[in-house]
């Protein structure tokens, strides 16, 4: 098997094998091994123990040479042991030696520095002297500039630079410190502009703190100017009311003329105290700024700087703050800082060329009083108090009188001024809706007594009235309204009043005022004292008496509409008879009042009666009757005589009205309280006693309480009762089965329904009260007849239900 595995001659394979793994690449092992596996089975373990055998050889001839060269090796470290302390001297002596020729060239080299130096400085004087007369005139300008900007006068130093960079700097401009001197001419240019440009901004801090008193100062100007426009045009009309009349003396003329030098006068002294915006501002910053940015050819960076600055202020000034509306003096700081803030702005456009133009401060304008008009809409409606809304218009006329001096179109405020005359006019509403509940709180609606000549005056000077018949009258006396009136009066004449301030220096005609005042009044007639009228009259304190004295009252206000129509055509000259002269709607505001009251009569009296009805206690199951009236209906008809003896008061009308709702209420509540549910039987002895009730009723509609009724229409109230009462009391009920249905019936008026009600608890009452009935024969009869009626009666509802 050993030989048949040897394929190369004299070599084994697994030696030549080995040789291959020893002298190839490391890439080429792969293969060769592989060729191990690839022969006999016993190939490999016969290669691993030629592998180790070879390796056992190596390791022994590696032993050889290692010990063969370990000798020299030794003696070679010997040797170099031995040479090192040689070298440590060799190294101290060459570092000595090397010092001691330091030393000795030492002075040697300081002495030709020495003579190099001086030589180089002798060259460079030469130099120098030579140069100087060439380079002191740039020096010389140079220092100039310097001193000007120490000096701060800019403007001087930009020439002076301009100066040297043509004429002087070419000279020497193959020296370095030219070129460093015109290196630094930029940067003094940025200086300037930089310090140009502080002097700009504290000049716009400056004016930004000063706004309010510059805007302060301009409006005291104007209200100077308007003040002294007055003066001078009521001087001219007197001179045109004199030269009218020429035969009249020089009098009038001598006092108007010393009229208007005192007005002079004042506005001359008034001149002097009030400053002029050049001596609140200096103006001079801006002056200079804008000629140094020209003298650089950058006028349009500083235009534009302005101007952006500018606007970011004008923002901040038109930004109020949230306490605005608070007090008058929040609104004046607003409106003098925006004054301030334009009057700069107007003088700039005027003194300077092209810094701001008329364009752009109108552009400015625009913006500005859109946010101003917003911030008025938002803030004035939190206003409450009409005192400061009509300060807040005060403040608004000043402000646009002020920057229209100045050019600025101001309609706009104008026109919002008539947005707050309306809120102005609600302020006053709710003001005088406070005022009217208060009065009348603390009326006691009683006719105002009068005890002297005095007292009567007094009342007729506040009031209008008239009546001969209380003029003929003996003290003491009585005014037929209340206290309310007069004051009611004398408050509406106040709104007027205070209605009226706001209209003034509005630039409106009278007739324009006119109708103002007069559609404020009328609102205050129509929503407020109408309002105050109807809660007053709804309130559950507010009793008979008291209506009834406040629709006399409301007829007394009605009638002074027309005074209140006198007293506006008094103030505005507007004569009533005008085409477009607004009316007063006095006549339905207080016809409204009146029949509110009326009906809250009505319904009030509808509850007395119910109270009183209330408490009426009967006994249904009564054997006969008492022979007399109950007493609740006693009480509720003298409650009802002396009732109707103050509606005497009323127009008649009224009265009657009351009068026969309350019968009708009293015959309606009597005839529920007969055919109650609840109610269960009858006797005919509590039909009798009612029967009775009714009768006192029917008397005191036909003792007429209140007068103006005619026959016996007060007593008809009562017919449906009358009749079904007297159906029971004399049991003709063949009668009125057979006449049903027929107009000349005599029970026209007594409903089947009522009928049959009222009898099934009659007939329920005689079952239980005649337990031997049966016995009786008149009681059969009668029980016979009671249930033959009954289904009679419920023949008849049936057949009205059926045709309904």
């Amino acid at each position: 098997m050993a030989e048949s595995g040897e394929a190369l001659g004299t070599v084994p394979e697994h030696e030549r094998i080995l040789q291959e793994i020893e002298s190839t690449d490391t890439a080429c092992v792969g293969p060769t091994l592989r060729s191990v596996y690839d022969g006999q089975p016993n190939a490999h373990k016969k290669f691993m123990e030629k592998l180790d055998a070879c390796i056992r050889n190596h390791d022994k001839e590696i032993e050889k040479m290692c010990n063969f060269h370990h000798q020299g090796f030794v003696d070679a470290i010997t040797e170099l042991l031995k040479v090192r302390a040689d070298a440590e001297k060799l190294k101290v002596q060459v570092t000595d030696t090397n010092r001691r020729f330091q030393d000795a060239g030492k002075e040697v080299i300081e002495q030709t520095e020495d003579i190099i130096r001086c030589r180089i400085q002798q060259r460079n004087i030469t130099t120098v002297v030579e140069k100087l007369q060439l380079c002191l005139p740039v020096l010389e300008m140079y220092s100039k500039l310097k001193e000007q900007m120490s000096m701060q006068r800019y403007y001087s130093a930009l020439k002076t630079m301009e100066q040297l960079e043509n004429v002087y700097f070419p000279r020497v401009s193959q020296y370095r410190f030219c070129q460093l001197m015109m290196d630094t001419l930029p940067k003094l240019r940025e200086d300037i502009k930089d310090i140009s440009m502080s002097d700009l901004k504290d000049f716009l801090e400056s004016i930004r703190k000063h706004s309010d008193k510059i805007g302060e100062t301009a409006m005291k100007q104007a209200q100077q100017q308007k003040s002294f426009s007055i003066a001078v045009q009521k001087q001219t009309n007197m001179r045109f009311g004199k030269n009218m009349h020429v035969n009249n003396d020089r009098t009038l003329e001598e006092k108007s003329d010393i009229i208007l030098k005192h007005t002079l006068e004042e506005e001359a002294e008034n001149d002097e105290e009030v400053l002029t915006v050049q001596d609140l501002v200096d103006f001079s910053p801006v002056y200079r700024c804008l000629h140094i940015y020209s003298a650089l050819g950058d006028e349009e960076t500083f235009e534009n700087y302005y101007r952006k600055q500018r606007k970011k202020q004008a923002r901040l000034v038109l930004q109020p703050q949230s306490s605005v509306h608070e007090t008058v003096d929040g609104y004046r700081r607003y409106f003098t800082q925006i004054v301030g803030f334009f009057v700069v702005e107007d003088h700039i456009l005027h003194v300077t060329q092209g810094l701001v133009t008329r364009a752009y401060t109108d552009e400015l304008w625009n913006m500005a009083l859109s946010k101003i008009i917003a911030v008025l809409r938002a803030h004035s409606s939190y206003c409450t108090d009409p005192d400061l809304v009509l300060e807040l218009k005060n403040l608004i006329v000043i402000f646009a009188d002020t920057l229209q001096g100045y050019g600025f179109s101001v309609n706009r405020l104008f026109d919002l001024l008539f947005e707050i005359r309306d809120q102005y006019n609600e302020t006053l509403l709710k003001k005088w809706a406070g005022i009217f509940r208060d009065i009348f709180e603390e009326d006691n609606y009683s006719p105002i007594p009068i005890g002297s000549e005095e007292e009567y005056k007094m009342v007729i000077s506040k009031f209008p009235f008239q009546d001969p018949d209380l003029e003929k009258q003996s003290f003491p006396k009585k005014f037929p309204m209340s206290q309310s009136v007069p004051l009611i009066y004398i408050q509406v004449k106040e709104f007027i009043y205070a209605s009226l301030k706001f209209s003034e220096s509005l630039h409106r005609s009278s007739t324009e005022i006119d109708d103002m005042l007069r559609k404020s009044t009328n609102l205050l007639l129509t929503r407020i004292l109408s309002s105050c009228l109807l809660n007053l009259i709804r309130k559950p304190h507010i009793g008979l008496t008291e209506l009834v004295q406040i629709i006399i009252n409301t007829t007394h206000l009605e009638q002074a509409c027309k005074y209140l129509e006198d007293f506006i055509t008094n103030i505005t000259n507007i004569s009533q008879e005008t085409v477009h002269t607004t009316r007063l709607y006095g006549l339905s505001t207080f016809k409204d009042a009146r029949h509110a009251a009326e009906g809250e009569i009505y319904t009030k009296l509808n509850q007395k009666i119910d109270e009183f009805v209330q408490l009426a206690d009967y006994d249904w199951t009564m054997a006969e009757s008492d022979g007399r009236a109950s007493g609740y209906l006693m009480d509720l008809i003298n409650f009802l005589r002396s009732i109707f003896q103050v509606f005497t008061h009323l127009p008649g009308k009224v009265a009657q009205t009351a009068c026969m709702s309350a019968c009708q209420h009293l015959s309606t509540s009597l005839m529920q309280m007969l055919l109650d549910s609840e109610l269960k039987q009858i006797s005919m002895g509590a039909v009798q006693q009612f029967n009775l009730d009714v009768i006192q009723c029917e008397l005191f509609a036909s003792s007429e309480p209140v007068p103006g009724f005619q026959g016996d229409t007060l007593q008809l109230a009562f017919i449906d009762l009358r009749q079904l009462l007297d159906l029971f009391m004399v049991w003709d009920w063949s009668t009125y089965l057979a006449d049903y249905g027929q107009p000349a019936s005599k029970y026209l008026r007594v409903n089947p329904h009522a009928a049959l009600t009222l009898l099934e608890k009659m007939k329920d009452t005689s079952k239980k009260n005649n337990i031997f009935a049966q016995f009786r024969k008149n009681d059969r009869d009668r029980q016979k007849l009671i249930e033959t009626v009954v289904k009679q009666l419920r023949g008849l509802v049936t057949g009205m239900s059926q045709h309904m």
